[in-house]
Formats: C-alpha cells, structure tokens, sequence
C-alpha cells in the first residue's frame, strides 16, 4: 500500500446499546441493562483502535445526551471523531438487548429518524477518505437516504484514491422495507468493493430473488431464516466484481473465497459462547489489523477469529474488544496462527 496519514475509517451506523444485566433471563423479566455502545461500524473501529490501528468513524449522532456519550466514549478509545456531525433535527440510535444463551439474543431497534442516516455526501467529502489505506462500509448504511449515497459516493471517491474497500453485507431483516431489497442494493455496489465479509444468512439474503424463500419465525427473537443454495450465492456475489468474499461460519471459523476460485478454510478458536452479539464485528477488526500488517489472507483470518473467539465470550460488543497483547497470547494460549 503507498503511503497514506490514517489506516481505516469505517461508516454507517453507531448507537447507545443497552443490554441485559440478567444473563439468561427472558426479556420480559429483564431488571437492570449496562449502558455500551454499539453499530457494526462503530464496533469495527473501535476493535481496530484496541489493536493500535489508526481508525477513524464516520457516523452521525443527534444534539442529544446519546449522542455525548456515544462520541465520549469514542473518544476515550483514541477514534478519530473529527468527521462525526451533529443532525439536528434526528436522534442518536439506541438498541435494546436481551442475553438468553446460547441462541436466544432479542434485540429491539430505536432507528426512526435516525442520526447516522442523515450521514450525506457533504459529509463524506468532509471525511477526507483519500488520506485512508482501507474504507469500511456496511449494509445497513445502504437502506436509505442520503446514507445511501453517502456509501456508494466514498466507495467512488475510494477507488479513485487506491483505498481498499471492504464490504460487511450487516444484514439486519428490520431494516429494510423490502428483503429483496438489501440484495439490489448490495449487488449495485459489488464492483467497487475489493474485499466482502458475510454470513452464509447474509450472502443468501444478498442474493435473494424470491420472498417465498424466506421463513420467518419470531422476528423479535431471530432474524429470519433464509433458503437458498450458498454456494451458487457465493459464486454469484464472486462473479460481481469483488476479489476476496470471506464466509463467517461462527464456531467454524471463516471460508475464504477467491475470484479466481480458491477457496480456504480458517479454523476458528473453541470458546464458551456467552453472547455471539459483536462477534463478527470483532472478527473484521481483527482480519483488517492482519491486512494492514501485511498478512497474507489465512494468517489475517486467524486473527479476526481470535477477536471474534474472545468477544463471544464477553456481555458486550464495542466495550469489550481485545487489545492486541490480549489477543496474541490468546492465539499462543491457543496453539498459534
């Protein structure tokens, strides 16, 4: 990579996150919740920061108290925050979260009139992303206007500027009005994205055609569930321009896929799951340190699986991302790369 003044900077959403103090507990017998921070953007970069990466957010919070806290803490973890507005007529997020393990996490959103998705293209010119070895977007960044825009304008300005582009799909079903939606949208910004990280639920619902493919159950406890054959989903998502689509497989760890069709697997670390809510994002945080270290893809893989091992075991997501002391001697502890 030629030379640039910051490493990553990461867009989309952010919010206060409330969860559960009662582990295990059904959410209506909830009595208390911990005040953390969430939004996979968010959660990336901050991952990024504990590991001594020069990570930048690009968010936006309302004038409110959420807002305060949600860039105090920011802050305090040495993010970048000098692009991060203020929408004055729209609020902060807030999201609401149960812990039943070890498959039970509700989660309920606070997005209407939401602040980061009033992040435009202003905004993004303001963010200076030429000065940056990786932009990260996400997917839920892509359900409306003007954060729509916004992406796909720093995903353009990217590629003019040799910045990497990764891809996190962040499916979240509540987010769209549309399933089939997510997957246009998706696939309308594929050919400027070099690297994308997904589930094998989000890498279906990105290449969903049909609605009568998906099966929903109780929306308030999981996502829905999609049907669908993955690997013509991988291979059509391969076939949109993108060179590496990376296939998170939790306790499995991650596939690796190639546009010149390889394809690896990476091990993941055995650990007791406590809460699976942050772990992908751990994951990123961890595979985009090993790529700004130039690792090669197996090795950078095997520490975002470290990341991700350590913060399934965590009760947050943001507040408990591992520092890079913490997570090299977990992989040593573990038996190494």
């Amino acid at each position: 990579m030629m030379h640039k003044k910051y490493d990553v900077i990461t867009v989309g959403r952010s919010s206060i996150d409330l969860y559960s103090q009662n582990i295990g507990a059904s959410f209506n017998d909830i009595k208390g919740f911990d005040a953390f921070v969430g939004g996979s953007p968010l959660n990336i970069a901050v991952g990024c920061a504990r590991l001594g990466v020069n990570a930048s957010l690009l968010t936006a919070v309302g004038n409110d108290k959420v807002g305060e806290f949600i860039v105090n803490f920011l802050n305090n973890e040495n993010i970048n925050t000098y692009c991060i507005p203020v929408k004055h007529n729209s609020r902060s997020s807030a999201v609401v979260l149960g812990i039943e393990p070890p498959d039970k996490f509700p989660l309920v959103y606070y997005r209407d009139n939401a602040a980061d998705s009033q992040v435009d293209i202003d905004d993004v010119q303001n963010a200076n992303i030429p000065d940056y070895k990786i932009l990260l977007i996400n997917g839920t960044a892509l359900n409306m206007e003007p954060t729509r825009s916004a992406t796909f304008y720093a995903a353009e300005i990217a590629n003019k500027n040799n910045v990497d582009v990764v891809l996190d799909l962040d499916f979240r079903a509540d987010q769209w009005h549309d399933y089939r939606a997510f997957g246009l949208t998706v696939r309308a910004i594929l050919s400027k994205v070099k690297i994308a990280i997904g589930t094998e639920e989000e890498i279906l619902a990105a290449t969903l055609s049909d609605t009568s493919q998906v099966v929903i159950k109780d929306q308030q406890i999981s996502a829905p569930e999609i049907k669908g054959d993955i690997n013509a989903s991988i291979q059509q998502l391969i076939a949109s321009g993108i060179e590496i689509l990376l296939v998170k497989r939790g306790a499995d760890g991650v596939s690796i896929y190639k546009n010149d069709g390889t394809k690896e697997d990476v091990p993941g670390f055995p650990v007791e799951v406590l809460n699976v809510l942050g772990a992908g994002d751990a994951f990123a945080s961890g595979f985009l340190y090993g790529i700004l270290q130039g690792w090669n893809l197996y090795k950078a893989c095997r520490m975002g699986n470290a990341s991700g091992a350590q913060v399934v075991t965590k009760q947050g997501c943001a507040n408990f991302m591992p520092t890079l002391q913490e997570s090299l001697q977990f992989i040593e502890e573990k038996g190494g790369f």
